[in-house]
């Protein structure tokens, strides 16, 4: 059953980070081509005033992965500082939760959907199963925050399509 847990959620989980930090170097090769758009301006954009920025997204998406592999496999949520400023500074977090899932074996998740997961956010504690932590919280709200970034990012003009989105 271990494998199964790592190939419902590990594997997809990394496999979308790659396509993020994709998309993430199209948006750096943008505005690097552009003089008229500081690189600032996307890393903060919204697509709505009351909604948060595309940085905050990167942020939400890679605490989400990295808390998954951890809790999933019954280890402590390593912290990352939230201080990225640049495109550079995104692809580097996004590229250090690659690295962190990838150092994860199939085996490291036995008993993995049974495990109890508690979750505080905001005030709020949720109880799961590993199971329903994985469908219930990791992957819709991995890929709302992952699609909201890459909403955002081709709202402002970045080209990327659907073949971005789900990779090769």
């Amino acid at each position: 059953m271990s494998h199964l847990v790592h190939d419902l959620a590990i594997a997809p989980l990394l496999r979308s980070l790659r396509n993020f930090d994709a998309i993430v170097g199209k948006a750096e090769v943008y505005v690097a081509a552009d003089d008229n758009i500081d690189p600032d301006t996307l890393i903060q954009a919204r697509l709505y005033p009351n909604m948060r920025p595309f940085i905050f997204q990167v942020r939400v998406a890679t605490d989400t992965a990295k808390g998954a592999a951890a809790r999933l496999s019954g280890r402590p949520v390593p912290s990352w500082p939230d201080e990225e400023k640049t495109f550079a500074d995104v692809r580097e977090r996004i590229g250090k939760a690659i690295d962190y899932l990838a150092g994860f074996a199939p085996g490291d998740f036995a008993g993995a959907e049974n495990r109890p997961i508690e979750l505080k956010i905001g005030g709020r504690v949720m109880n799961f199963t590993g199971s329903g932590y994985i469908a219930g919280f990791v992957l819709p709200n991995f890929y709302f925050h992952v699609t909201t970034a890459y909403n955002i990012l081709r709202h402002n003009g970045v080209a990327i399509g659907k073949s971005d989105f789900l990779g090769g």
